[in-house]
This record gives C-alpha cells, sequence and structure tokens, in this order.
C-alpha cells in the first residue's frame, strides 16, 4: 500500500494533483561530458497542491544538499537583475535608515549581486549561501559570506555570535526549501526586534494566469501564493505587514514581513490588493487550481509545431539561455538537437556542457554570430526584453526571435 505524500507545511495528504510533468532529470545538472548521459537520472516531477493550506508543492526527489552545494547559477550575469537589487538597496536604505550601524543579511546571496551595493554605501553585510563555489566569487567582490544552508541552526549559531540583522533579505529562496517551516523560523531567530525582512517570489497567480509551468522543476519545492505564505509566516510567530507585486520573473511578490508583535508596522495598502486578487481568482479553493494541465499541453503543441514545420524548412534554430526554466520547457516538450541546433549562455560555468535530458550543446553568445540562426528561442523569457535587446543584431541576417511562454510569439 503506497504512502499518502504528506505536504511539507501543515502536513496533510497530498491528493490533488496540479500538473504533473512526467520524468526529468534535475534542471540545473549539466552534462560535462557525452559519455556522462549514459548515467543521467530522471525523477518525477509532478506538482500537487495541498487542499488544506494551498501550498502547490513537488515531492523531494533530491536532498537539497546535492542540488544547491556547488551550483552553476551566478545572479550576476543578468544585467537586470543586478539592477533590481541595486533599486532595492536605495529603496530599503531610505525606508528602513540603514546606516554603517545596521546589519544587512541575506539568505542565499549568491555571488554577492545583492549585498555588494549595500557594502558600497557602508553598510555591513553577511551573505548566508550553501554553494561553496558561489560564496567564493562573493568573497572576492568584498562580500562578507556564510557557507551554510539557512535555517534554525544557522541562525542560532549567527545569533550567539551575536548576530542580528535589522533586515533580512530572501530573493528566489523559499521555494528552494523542502523544510520550510524551519527555514522561516531561522528568520524569527535571526531578525532583531524591530528588524524586517523581504521575501521575494515569483507569484504563484501569474504562475496559473500565463502558463508558467516551466518554473517548475525539482529545485523549486514550492510554488507560493500570499496566502500560503501568511499562513506559514504566521505559525512561526512573524507578520506580513506590507507587499509589492514587481515585473521580475515574469510576475513576483516582495513581502514584508517582521515580528508578529512589531507594532511599528501596520498593514499596508499593497497588501490588502494582493489577498483581494487571489481571493477573486480563487486560490483559497480547490477549483482555483484545476484546469491548468490542459493549458500546458496548449503550450507544448504549439511549440512542437512552430519548431517542426521550421525544420523541415531547412531552418536553423537556437535558443539563448541555458536556464533551468528552459530544461523543464524542453524536457516536457521532448526536443532534442535534432529541433534545436545549440544553446547559448552567457554564464562560463554553463559553456562547453549539454543541456540535461535535451542533450542540446551549450556555447558562449559568440556561437550566434558564426551561426547565424533563422531563428533564436529565448527560453528565460522574463529576460526577453534585455536579450533581444542585446542580440539584436541577428536582424542583420533575418534572424527572428520566439518566445515560447505563455503562449509562442515571433518577434
Amino acid at each position: 500500500m503506497t504512502t499518502a505524500l504528506k505536504c511539507r507545511f501543515c502536513q496533510d495528504n497530498l491528493t490533488e494533483t496540479f500538473v504533473d510533468l512526467g520524468s526529468m532529470p534535475l534542471a540545473n545538472s549539466y552534462l560535462k561530458r557525452k559519455d556522462h548521459m549514459a548515467s543521467e537520472k530522471s525523477y518525477p516531477l509532478h506538482a500537487r497542491v495541498c487542499g488544506t493550506c494551498f501550498l502547490v508543492q513537488v515531492e523531494d526527489a533530491v536532498p537539497a544538499e546535492e542540488i544547491f552545494s556547488d551550483y552553476a547559477y551566478f545572479s550576476s550575469y543578468s544585467d537586470s537583475w543586478v539592477a533590481h537589487a541595486e533599486r532595492y538597496c536605495e529603496k530599503l536604505t531610505d525606508r528602513l535608515g540603514l546606516s554603517e550601524k545596521s546589519l544587512v543579511m541575506e539568505v542565499a546571496s549568491n555571488d554577492g549581486y545583492l549585498l555588494q551595493h549595500f557594502v558600497s554605501r557602508n553598510i555591513p553585510v553577511l551573505g548566508i549561501e550553501p554553494a561553496a563555489n558561489v560564496a567564493k566569487v562573493a568573497e572576492a567582490a568584498g562580500v562578507k559570506t556564510d557557507v551554510a544552508f539557512f535555517g534554525t541552526d544557522t541562525a542560532n549559531r549567527l545569533a550567539r555570535q551575536g548576530m542580528k540583522a535589522d533586515l533580512v533579505a530572501a530573493n528566489n529562496v523559499m521555494a528552494h526549501v523542502p523544510d520550510i517551516n524551519d527555514f522561516i523560523e531561522g528568520f524569527r531567530i535571526i531578525l532583531n526586534e524591530k528588524g524586517v525582512f523581504t521575501i521575494e517570489f515569483p507569484h504563484l497567480l501569474n504562475l496559473i494566469n500565463k502558463t508558467q509551468f516551466d518554473t517548475i522543476y525539482h529545485e523549486h519545492y514550492s510554488y507560493l501564493s500570499l496566502l500560503t505564505v501568511e499562513k506559514i509566516l504566521a505559525k512561526r510567530g512573524l507578520k506580513v505587514f506590507d507587499v509589492e507585486e514587481l515585473p521580475t520573473h515574469g510576475g513576483s511578490l516582495r513581502v514584508f514581513a517582521c515580528h508578529g508583535d512589531n507594532d511599528q508596522f501596520t498593514t499596508q495598502d499593497g497588501l490588502i490588493s494582493v489577498r483581494d486578487k487571489e481571493k477573486r481568482a480563487r486560490l483559497d479553493d480547490l477549483a482555483g487550481y484545476r484546469g491548468f494541465t490542459p493549458k500546458v499541453e496548449a503550450v507544448r503543441s504549439a511549440l512542437l509545431d512552430f519548431l517542426t514545420s521550421e525544420k523541415s524548412k531547412g531552418s536553423k534554430v537556437a535558443a539563448y539561455g541555458a536556464a533551468a526554466k528552459g530544461n523543464t520547457l524542453l524536457n516536457y516538450c521532448n526536443i532534442d538537437a535534432g529541433l534545436i541546433d545549440f544553446v547559448v549562455d552567457r554564464n562560463p560555468e554553463k559553456q562547453d556542457t549539454y543541456l540535461p535530458g535535451s542533450h542540446i550543446p551549450v556555447f558562449s553568445p559568440e556561437k550566434i554570430w558564426q551561426e547565424k540562426p533563422d531563428f533564436l528561442l529565448i527560453l528565460p523569457w522574463n529576460l526577453a526584453d534585455e536579450i533581444s535587446s542585446d542580440m539584436a543584431a541577428i536582424k542583420d541576417w533575418g534572424g527572428r526571435f520566439a518566445v515560447p511562454i505563455p503562449q509562442l510569439k515571433i518577434l
């Protein structure tokens, strides 16, 4: 008899499917050599929604330590993301009156892309980053970094050292933690009595409305709504007091929170507005999560029809961005090097590798100018404007851009 899967937050049984994407390798497990393909492992990628707390989640196919201890993603390779981080620094420094007497922490601080902006303002910082290879880059840039996974153990250790934060940032990391309760408890421990922490995450409402199924992969254990995040924080004695809607990652939320007994911060209009949007979308009812699979299947059909048609005409199709979301898309659609000749990426860590599952070779962007493809498929569609601007010269030979999500669009 199969044991029922349990919700990682409330421990209720998970019986409702959100979308089943089949079996595929880890989205960031790039292959260094062709002979690695024979030993490549695949895991089920089945997203379910909890009928009690409405947390959308995939099961823990692989321990987080196997995924994030040595990581191929470096935030600084996206200019728009670095600019987003600088705006955050300016805004929060002003809003909270941060100074050289403050302490700013970031959980999953990556290569220092965000904290570097506080360092330049002489505001003390500490990054917390589990990937030693990425943390090393941050340290070289002057961003003090503690190499560890964040949770109660790390928070207690830092608190014992007298390190409590006036501001803690956690961008696009809450989805990456299997033990979500331990993770959030860490913020309660590490936060100053009057401190604030912000969590940014792609908004589940946009994932549903814009068919962003490619953001589902094993490294993303959870898919978050404000409704569920408020429940998770409240259980740990923390309260949300404001929310900002952001354009990043196809539409994200920045949630502002503090200790539950901190009366310095009161409910703001942004929080009320997003609560209302989710209510109207029925995210507090399983009905709001049903009917997603047919939308996903329609995206697959449109992309396969396009690629098959262009290949039959003799067109050369390349892709830009060896992004994790792109690997979910390609593997779900069963697209390989027979339909896409190659992919390019700015990150040297990904160059001269093969994409997991699809086995499409990855090169530096210079490959575009050598091969002059007829179409460039932008896999990180959230960066389509930035990429199409950077690569605008493909128009010189009649090259065109294609964006697959939320529906196929030829630019």
